[in-house]
């Protein structure tokens, strides 16, 4: 993850919960490249004992979708809990001549060169969630991969890069100092933050949804007791009003589950993010 990052903002809270429970350090180690596998990789590979933590996005299957020799979420991690439910956004350059998905369609049929979307990494959830869109709209569309958000954000900022998709957290403060302009949000409704900014189905796809999420794993063979310990504690710190309202205004909803409700949001997950990979026929560069 993006030092920055929504799932950085995420990790943060949860870090500083565990630390004042239990007066041990928590420290947020981000670790960037491969669209987040570098990170994940390296939890896969360390001790069961409940001191290493993955704090991801959906990323963390549609890398697998797309790496299918690499790890796998669901034998190499032990889910803890989901933690928030989000919309991504849709966001352009702001020179860039477009205020809705049927513009930004058009112009990638008719502009010379194509148009170019940027993503987090290949893999990543913003890269296979604009994919979708090209997918969807049946138009081709040029990715260029960066190491994480903090350097793609800057890209599309300052058009090197046409358009990408991002995380509320992340993303919503860029669009509020105009740095970024948001055409579309990718959920099936719109988002509360965002009331005005149409959903991706309702303003030229239909039937297109992608909802996001952040997620808290550890290593496989975790001790059922310390993943019940750490479970129970995430859930406390996303409750607290305080947080929830943080949230709110950023258009991203905690939203916590059991370990084995999240082991099934995984495995549907990579089903679904499989079959993207097939339609887009992407392939790693």
């Amino acid at each position: 993850m993006t030092a920055g990052g929504g799932v950085d903002a995420v990790a943060r809270i949860a870090a500083q919960h565990y630390t004042q429970i239990w007066g041990q350090p928590f420290v947020v180690d981000n670790r960037v490249g491969a669209g987040g596998s570098i990170g994940v990789e390296l939890v896969t590979k360390a001790a069961p004992d409940g001191y290493t933590l993955l704090v991801t996005s959906s990323g963390v299957v549609t890398n697998a979708a797309i790496r299918p020799q690499g790890y796998d979420p669901v034998r190499d991690l032990q889910p803890i809990s989901r933690l928030t439910s989000n919309p991504y956004i849709v966001i352009l350059t702001p020179s860039l001549p477009v205020s809705n998905i049927k513009e930004l369609i058009a112009l990638a049929k008719t502009k010379s060169g194509g148009v170019s979307f940027a993503s987090a990494g290949i893999g990543s959830i913003v890269h296979m969630g604009a994919e979708l869109i090209a997918v969807m709209a049946g138009v081709p569309m040029t990715h260029i991969p960066y190491k994480g958000v903090a350097d793609a954000y800057p890209a599309v900022a300052t058009g090197q890069a046409d358009w990408m998709i991002g995380s509320p957290i992340s993303a919503l403060p860029l669009i509020r100092a105009g740095r970024l302009k948001a055409i579309a949000v990718t959920s099936k409704v719109r988002a509360k933050a965002l009331p005005d900014v149409p959903t991706v189905a309702e303003s030229g796809l239909p039937g297109y949804d992608v909802v996001a999420w952040f997620g808290m794993l550890a290593p496989a063979r975790t001790p059922p007791a310390i993943v019940a310990k750490l479970h129970g504690e995430i859930v406390k710190a996303l409750a607290a009003p305080d947080v929830r309202e943080r949230f709110a205004t950023l258009a991203v909803e905690p939203r916590t589950n059991s370990p084995e409700q999240f082991r099934a949001l995984i495995e549907s997950d990579l089903v679904r993010w499989a079959k993207v990979v097939r339609d887009a026929g992407i392939k790693l560069e």
